[in-house]
């Protein structure tokens, strides 16, 4: 057998999320809406489609392993430097190596009971030493974590605003001030998955070169490219060069790179897909609403749903759903998993997810 380190001869083999493929397998038959990955069912846009088809011939060579042409724009339009911008596997491959970076055994981390999943599963995987604080109602609380990272020492800080699973975000003013707050010897990660589908007032004013935060973007929400796992980081340029002692250089592929330059220039379908996104949650909300569900406000592309019960009721609707072909999400933890979480889809999706809403609800009920 190979020798495994105790580190992981401790862990489980697991997988933090159960795709919905693999619930397709189960089911032997697909799903009819597919609302619950926080995917973009709009799509990439159609000039990243054409470049990723011109790209597909040029497969036979290796990306460029710096990303250069595409940090080049990202620097440009975030008004940055490229040595600010590092490139890699999404936000997830990313958050991997900085935990890699900073997390040694017994090293303290601090992040919000029930915040995303995989961050905690790279942090054991490292060895690190998780610290959870409870939300604030439907937010993450930039004090508890503050406070909880003062006491235990923490090396790394995890927030993401706006916030997944609760769709909920804080102003840009209260992100600036956790900032500072921010006791010595920690980096706070402001996870900004879904940053380009908030309201503006969202987003923080923070020195690129403030050692003390590192600014996480994707092109797997607003930008519709989940499948090509392309994201990126903004940070001060130590910190950043550090990413190339352990990163995959090959790892972010050239057909996902040429997508991903596309799609930045491309602000017209950006713009186009946040109006889709915002009459997707308008009706999601109305469809909520009208069957006695309540819906919380949100920053991001889904719609997290109050059932007005408990998990084992909110579980319920959600298994409901899923025998209706119609895949949706909830958040795993209490008080929070009374919750169904939904995302924007299509009108044909929604309509789909209108008729089953009420079925599902008799059936939880009943």
């Amino acid at each position: 057998m190979p020798r495994y380190t105790p580190l992981i001869r401790s862990l489980p083999s697991t997988v933090p999320f159960v795709g919905p493929e693999t619930q397709e397998r189960m089911r032997g038959r697909p799903f009819a809406a597919r609302l619950g990955a926080n995917e973009s069912v709009f799509g990439p846009s159609p000039a990243a489609i054409d470049a990723m088809r011109q790209a597909a011939a040029e497969a036979w060579m290796y990306g460029d392993p710096e990303n250069h042409d595409l940090r080049q724009a990202l620097a440009a339009h975030h008004g940055v430097a490229p040595a600010n911008i590092v490139v890699g596997e999404g936000i997830d491959g990313l958050l991997g190596l900085l935990v890699r970076l900073l997390i040694d055994k017994g090293d303290a981390v601090v992040t919000s009971d029930g915040a995303y999943p995989t961050f905690n599963f790279h942090v054991a995987g490292f060895g690190g030493v998780l610290h959870k604080v409870p939300y604030a109602g439907n937010h993450e609380d930039p004090d508890a974590l503050i406070a909880c990272a003062r006491e235990v020492d923490a090396k790394l800080v995890y927030i993401a605003n706006p916030d997944n699973p609760m769709g909920s975000h804080h102003s840009g003013e209260v992100l600036e001030r956790m900032v500072e707050a921010m006791p010595d010897g920690a980096l706070l990660i402001l996870d900004e998955a879904y940053v380009e589908l908030a309201p503006n007032t969202a987003i923080p004013r923070i020195a690129v070169e403030d050692p003390r935060v590192i600014r996480m973007r994707t092109f797997s929400k607003a930008y519709g490219m989940a499948g090509a796992r392309i994201g990126y980081a903004i940070g001060a340029a130590d910190l950043i060069a550090a990413f190339d002692k352990v990163r995959n250089h090959f790892g972010v592929n050239r057909i996902a790179q040429a997508g991903a330059l596309a799609a930045l220039a491309d602000t017209a379908w950006l713009d186009h897909v946040r109006q889709q996104v915002q009459s997707g949650r308008e009706e999601l909300s109305s469809i909520a609403r009208a069957h006695g569900l309540t819906p919380l406000p949100s920053a991001t592309n889904f719609v997290t749903m109050d059932c007005g019960a408990d998990g084992a009721f909110a579980k319920a609707v959600l298994g409901e759903l899923v025998r209706q072909d119609v895949f949706v999400r909830m958040p795993f933890v209490a008080p929070h998993d009374r919750c169904i979480r939904v995302s924007a889809g299509t009108e044909q999706d929604q309509a789909l997810f209108a008729a089953a809403l009420p079925k599902a609800l008799a059936a939880a009920r009943g």
